[in-house]
């Protein structure tokens, strides 16, 4: 599988919109209703699934999925 349909399925999981469906500006919290806890929740499934420790100040400056993907693809391929 892709790596980054298997990212954004992840995400799905944490809201109503089809992995397919989400796009690299959709905002976590306004557009993708994210609580705080579900956003914490999502980063410790990105490094449970992943076997990737996150940055934490870094994780806090996402806002995008594009965003998330682009804190992912950087902590994959280091």
């Amino acid at each position: 599988m892709d790596r980054t349909l298997e990212f954004k399925e992840l995400i799905a999981q944490y809201c109503d919109v089809a992995a397919e469906d989400l796009t690299e500006d959709m905002r976590f919290r306004e557009d993708l209703d994210f609580s705080s806890l579900g956003f914490m929740s999502f980063l410790g499934d990105i490094e449970d699934t992943f076997d990737v420790e996150l940055d934490q100040e870094q994780a806090l400056k996402v806002i995008t999925v594009g965003d998330a993907l682009d804190m992912f693809n950087d902590l994959v391929e280091a």
